[in-house]
């Protein structure tokens, strides 16, 4: 294909010369046809059918937040003493702890296999329902533990319905996102991870003051307030428009569009550049209606780059060093500080978290992904570098009683400058992968393809997650501090990778990318922009490259 033909598909002029009396603005551009639209089509975000559209957003996110809850709520429980007098071990940096946190990604990886022909299967909106009903079960569960063996059997329920949940849950928020609103849409979706984890550093934060079991049983009942919450309104929202149209309802994605999209005007440009790319990529009889097909994952080269991507964000959005966050209590405590302070900060560094996270969601429509990627990465090298360092030059002067507490609360510049950069480390990941985790493989994903892709990608986030959490615990135990230097080094190593093949996706419709990786170079055909004129009535022209 030339570099024009997605223009001229859409009606769009290819190197015309503009002139500038009928010109109503320019704009440098990936594609055309969509900085027309773009241009022409605003909808207004305070309508009630937009506001339907963001409660949709809103359902997805909770799904998020269940999943986020988990990550303060287990290394605070952690390290509360009722938990560990009440299951003997479980708060030790062992195997056994490894084990009682990894369960919850094996019933992930579990639900991960199932989630995308379920989601298929029965739409977004169901695949959503049944795996928050099932991380309600887990819940009931884990909350009345009385047995070691019962506390991780509820982990594997909580896992393997979450791992449903957060399938269908960015699928769902992408494909009812409007073209313009995508990135803040599905970026903002990731975020719940912070909903999620704040309020449970937060609630921890005040039950450890609580003198009974209580303390631990609480925190883990509020766990399924979210979940409860997606139960009970999920099917008051509309159905996604393309999981319509793969199942031959054709009259009611059109009617969400219009609605939707296109503020009931069925003459948007956003409708008339939607409906060609939703009838060309229609697939009747395609994989996604057969529960056991995963060929067309892997079929063909474009299939194979889109894949390459799901599994880079898979692999290194999980392994970049941000699976430390579930020990932050055990890591604050390598650098000195008491118990009271382990739970301040970790409630601390969640918000600063939680901010760079929204920070990229704020400007997620506004940056390019591959920038993104490739130099968030290496500041997380370098702040990881920065603490390791520094807690290595700390380590020596801390001295420890037979129980392995420490006698003193840290008062070195060493221990305050590690604390720094790890706090910095946090708030780089989170502004350079949280928005982007559900959004890019979803991006690169097509619909025949994206709910057994997503899937896929959630079976292979809980393969690294399994090796974070029950590799984790043992490592810092071991080797303590050293630990970091293992996440510099592979830092780096993703850098240089997103460098080579990271495909832009930011500026053109889900649809469109179709020809970017089809090209021979997927990477260079991401990047190639355009210096568009926008003439009176929305028509687009191609001035120039830009």
């Amino acid at each position: 294909m030339s570099q024009h033909s997605l223009d001229e598909k859409h009606d769009i002029d290819a190197k015309t010369p503009s002139h500038e009396e009928d010109t109503v603005a320019t704009t440098v551009a990936q594609n055309a046809a969509f900085a027309a639209a773009k241009t022409t089509g605003r909808l207004n975000p305070w309508t009630r059918d937009s506001m339907i559209i963001l409660a949709g957003g809103f359902v997805s996110y909770m799904c998020a937040i269940a999943n986020g809850y988990d990550g303060s709520l287990m290394g605070a429980i952690t390290a509360m003493p009722y938990y560990g007098n009440y299951f003997k071990g479980a708060s030790d940096l062992t195997a056994g702890t490894g084990l009682i946190f990894s369960i919850y990604t094996v019933g992930q990886i579990f639900g991960g296999l199932v989630s995308g022909p379920i989601s298929d299967r029965f739409g977004r909106r169901g695949a959503m329902f049944l795996g928050c009903a099932l991380l309600v079960v887990g819940t009931i569960i884990i909350s009345s533990s009385h047995h070691k063996e019962q506390f991780i059997a509820g982990r594997f329920v909580l896992g393997w319905g979450i791992a449903i949940a957060v399938t269908a849950a960015p699928t769902y928020c992408i494909e009812i996102a409007p073209p313009q609103w995508r990135g803040r849409m599905t970026g903002f979706y990731n975020t719940g991870w912070f909903g999620g984890s704040v309020p449970a550093a937060a609630i921890t934060l005040g039950t450890q003051y609580m003198k009974s079991n209580w303390s631990w049983r609480l925190p883990l009942i509020f766990q399924a307030v979210p979940a409860g919450i997606v139960c009970l309104v999920v099917f008051l929202l509309p159905e996604s428009p393309r999981w319509l149209m793969q199942h031959g309802r054709e009259e009611e994605a059109r009617a969400f569009l219009i609605r939707f999209h296109g503020a009931g005007d069925p003459n948007s440009p956003y409708i008339a550049l939607q409906w060609k790319e939703f009838q060309e990529a229609q697939t009747i009889n395609g994989s996604d209606k057969r529960w056991w097909d995963f060929r067309a994952l892997l079929s063909t080269k474009n299939a194979r780059w889109r894949f390459l991507m799901v599994f880079f964000m898979a692999v290194f959005g999980q392994f970049s060093g941000n699976g430390l966050g579930y020990f932050n209590p055990q890591i604050f405590k390598l650098l000195g500080y008491d118990t009271i302070m382990q739970f301040v900060l970790n409630l601390a560094t969640t918000i600063v978290s939680a901010t760079g996270a929204y920070t990229g969601v704020y400007f997620t429509d506004r940056m390019q992904r591959r920038p993104v990627l490739i130099y968030g990465t290496f500041a997380c090298a370098a702040m990881l570098a920065i603490n390791g360092g520094l807690s290595a030059a700390f380590a020596p002067s801390a001295v420890q009683d037979a129980d392995g507490n420490f006698l003193f609360t840290p008062k070195t510049n060493y221990a305050k400058g590690a604390l720094a950069a790890y706090f910095l480390f946090n708030a780089v990941i989170s502004f350079t992968y949280t928005p982007l985790q559900a959004l890019y493989p979803v991006e690169c994903l097509t619909t025949e393809t994206r709910a057994k892709g997503m899937g896929a990608y959630q079976a292979l986030v809980n393969v690294i997650s399994f090796i974070n959490l029950f590799a984790g615990p043992v490592a810092l135990g071991n080797i303590k501090h050293n630990y970091i230097f293992v996440f510099v080094g592979w830092d780096c190593v993703e850098a240089v990778l997103w460098f080579f093949f990271a495909v832009e996706t930011s500026g053109r419709t889900l649809e469109e990318l179709e020809e970017v990786f089809s090209a021979p170079h997927p990477v260079a055909a991401s990047k190639r922009k355009h210096l568009v004129a926008i003439k009176e009535g929305g028509r687009a022209v191609v001035v120039d490259d830009a």
